[in-house]
């Protein structure tokens, strides 16, 4: 997936001293970690959800990844920036039945395609949080 890519990537980044997060960026990526917590919970959080719920816990994780990009430059932006456009197909689903109405292109995700979002945001948001030296917590 996507966001397993660009967290390899981040990390060797960050590990062969090509990136050095300074402070605002740790912070920035502390607090989005934190945000994408919130939005997404477990799995089993998230499976006991209706799926229209489910689907708007995505859309809210794919906002806080685009209200942290809009906080940064370089290479937290463009690591943000990708991880945003990895998440994107969630704009284009929905939850809730057309009835023979046009919907803009919006599709009907399948249960697997809400878990595999679900599971990149989670990845997502244990890269940030080591990204800003953020202490796990078991769920």
């Amino acid at each position: 997936m996507a966001i397993e890519n660009l967290v390899e990537e981040a990390e060797r980044q960050i590990r062969e001293g090509t990136w050095i997060p300074d402070h605002a960026h740790r912070a920035t990526a502390a607090k989005a970690a934190t945000d994408l917590r919130a939005a997404v919970g477990t799995p089993q959080e998230q499976e006991a959800l209706p799926l229209v719920d489910r689907l708007a816990c995505l859309r809210e994780a794919l906002a806080d990844v685009a209200i942290a990009l809009a906080q940064v430059h370089g290479q937290l932006a463009w690591f943000l920036g990708a991880a945003a456009t990895a998440l994107t197909p969630v704009l284009h689903w929905r939850a809730l039945s057309a009835e023979d109405r046009d919907t803009f292109g919006a599709v009907l995700p399948t249960l697997p395609q809400y878990t595999e979002a679900e599971e990149a945001v989670r990845r997502l948001q244990d890269a940030l949080a080591r990204i800003g030296g953020v202490r796990q917590h078991s769920a």
